[in-house]
């Protein structure tokens, strides 16, 4: 399922890209194993998921990927939502991300969203491929 959801999701810039975002091409096994992948139903069917790393002074956003069938309808923003929530309960003060550069409405929404570009830089794993690193700080006193 998370195979199938995130090829589906990420369609549209397998396109543009010419190849699968890393994304697509992930082994999920050792993530679900970590317990790094979340998952996002509606009405029983799989809507989204969002897979976070916790790293010692952040949570890393590996992927957010919302099925088509539910693009457009506020599954992602609920995701980096219920991401922003998981940081603030493991007590790490940033959120961060990287894209590719060519997903502009990725970078455009994630600057929405409170996001800011930290630098840019080349795809270690893909030639010719410039990543975007983003960051969002994370408010982590007590929740009322």
């Amino acid at each position: 399922m998370v195979i199938s959801l995130t090829t589906d999701a990420y369609a549209p810039y397998t396109a543009l890209l010419g190849a699968p975002p890393i994304p697509v091409t992930e082994d999920y096994a050792p993530r679900i194993e970590r317990g790094e992948v979340w998952l996002s139903e509606q009405d029983g069917q799989p809507a989204g998921l969002i897979v976070l790393e916790r790293h010692a002074d952040h949570t890393m956003i590996f992927s957010v990927a919302v099925a088509p069938a539910f693009q457009g309808k506020g599954f992602g923003i609920g995701l980096l939502n219920w991401a922003e929530r998981q940081t603030r309960l493991w007590s790490l003060p940033e959120i961060r991300l990287y894209t590719n550069a060519r997903m502009e409405r990725n970078v455009s929404l994630y600057k929405a969203y409170g996001f800011r570009e930290t630098g840019r830089r080349p795809n270690p794993y893909r030639p010719g491929w410039t990543v975007v690193d983003m960051a969002k700080a994370v408010e982590t006193t007590a929740i009322a």
